[in-house]
């Protein structure tokens, strides 16, 4: 059952048609005593509230009315009722423990995927809570680990991926975020629909309409045809946007509307289109302090972390390193046709007290470079410190500091263009970079090669 906690009369019918031709069942309460009478006696699956009961519009009759539900029902997920222009109340209301909000006039296909994965989410909570555990799929044989670190992340993609939740991946660079996404989706029921990944660090303000929700044909000066977005594209599947936090505030407003919606407009056209899809999103920045700092959307940060998943560093699951390295060893072994060569104990122990800047991929491109630049059939330590691209530390006298990832980027960079001169190809293959990724590295520096 489902409560509508509202004193519009319109709206309580507009919102119980929706839901009983849904299939749900439905009551209603027009006041705040009406709703805490209710749940006083009956705790609903699912409760729909207004944030406002009078003629004021601060929302506090909704915040209060939000505290008491919680005391009777708090594993009932609320999902709040607003206007668009007070959405600052509904990220207040978040705050308060409401599972999402809705704004009026709303989509209703949007307010029914939130209610179907607010519920399958409290449903997954409650099955946990039993001990019963989620089957663990073969989804995650890519993922390479048993640290406990790790461990902990399987078993909350076990739990979220087949809901529609939207998921928030954070964690420094190189530690897997892109394969995390891909796992929630692979385990997801939109298996065999679009996977679509976007590098929001790659687009430009001017081009973010575009690439996101497409064009018509003539809409600006160079739309010679028709784009589809990206949105467009992950129709029934799921859209993976990395580095969010590389969005600027213009473009934050953009990408909040379709969220809340799921529908957008191609540049050139004027009729809404309408999605389906699953918004998975990842950083490596700390978003709770650009939100503080009035670089990031509060309200933005709200709708697409209802699930956070922390990867771990490198440093933080040494006991993985060896599966790492076996993983990587064969794989390239595989991929050029030879045997695969084996580590050493020393060398597995030199490994392990590497700082890794960059986590997994750092040592993924540290072991195949040692195993393509050796030849060797026993690979040791003294083969992986010839190869080994030490970041400097700089220690100014104020005491120390910590590196910028793209001060880092930066100079490993450099140190590979001094090992390899202008042969892009071992430059690249060096980073773990495609050549075409590496020119924009260069450009984005402003590296030059040596003639």
């Amino acid at each position: 059952m489902i409560l509508i906690c509202d004193d519009d009369l319109t709206v309580q019918t507009s919102l119980t048609l929706v839901l009983k031709r849904a299939g749900y069942e439905v009551a209603t309460a027009s006041n705040p005593q009406e709703t805490v009478d209710f749940v006083r006696r009956t705790c609903p699956q699912l409760i729909l509230m207004d944030m406002n009961y009078s003629n004021t519009t601060t929302g506090e009759e909704g915040l209060e009315l939000l505290a008491k539900v919680r005391i009777f029902c708090p594993a009932v997920p609320v999902i709040l009722i607003t206007a668009w222009g007070s959405i600052n109340l509904a990220v207040q209301g978040i705050r308060a423990g409401a599972f999402d909000f809705i704004t009026k006039p709303w989509n209703n296909l949007a307010l029914l995927k939130t209610i179907q994965t607010a519920i399958q989410l409290r449903e997954s909570e409650e099955k946990e809570t039993d001990g019963k555990e989620t089957e663990r799929t073969d989804r995650f044989e890519k993922i390479i680990g048993k640290s406990p670190r790790l461990q902990q992340v399987l078993n909350t993609i076990s739990r979220i991926s087949r809901t529609n939740a939207p998921v928030l991946i954070t964690g420094e660079s190189g530690t897997g975020k892109e394969l995390i996404a891909e796992a929630i989706h692979e385990s997801s029921n939109r298996l065999g629909k679009p996977f679509v990944k976007v590098n929001l660090g790659g687009i430009s303000q001017s081009l973010f309409e575009s690439e996101m929700f497409g064009h018509k044909q003539g809409a600006f000066t160079d739309a010679r045809h028709d784009r589809t977005g990206r949105f467009e594209l992950a129709d029934k599947g799921t859209i993976f946007l990395d580095e969010i936090g590389e969005l600027d505030m213009v473009c934050q407003v953009k990408l909040l509307r379709v969220l809340q919606d799921q529908t957008f407009e191609p540049l050139g056209e004027s009729k809404p289109r309408q999605v389906d899809t699953r918004i998975i999103c990842a950083t490596n920045k700390n978003l709770p302090e650009m939100v503080a700092q009035g670089k990031f959307r509060e309200d933005l940060f709200y709708r697409i972390n209802l699930i956070t998943i922390q990867m771990p560093a490198l440093r933080e699951r040494l006991e993985d390193i060896p599966l790492l390295v076996e993983h990587f060893a064969r794989r390239q072994a595989e991929q050029n046709n030879f045997p695969q060569p084996e580590i050493s104990q020393e060398a597995y122990g030199y490994l392990k007290k590497l700082p890794y800047h960059g986590n997994i991929r750092e040592l993924k491109n540290l072991v195949e470079r040692t195993i393509l630049i050796s030849g060797k059939d026993i690979i040791t330590d003294a083969d992986f410190k010839k190869q080994y691209i030490e970041v400097p530390a700089s220690q100014p006298a104020g005491g120390n500091t910590i590196l910028s990832l793209e001060r880092v980027e930066k100079e490993m960079i450099q140190r590979a263009v001094e090992l390899y001169g202008c042969n892009h190809s071992k430059i690249a293959t060096a980073l773990g970079l495609t050549r075409q990724t590496l020119y924009r590295r260069l450009e984005k520096y402003d590296i030059k090669l040596p003639e």
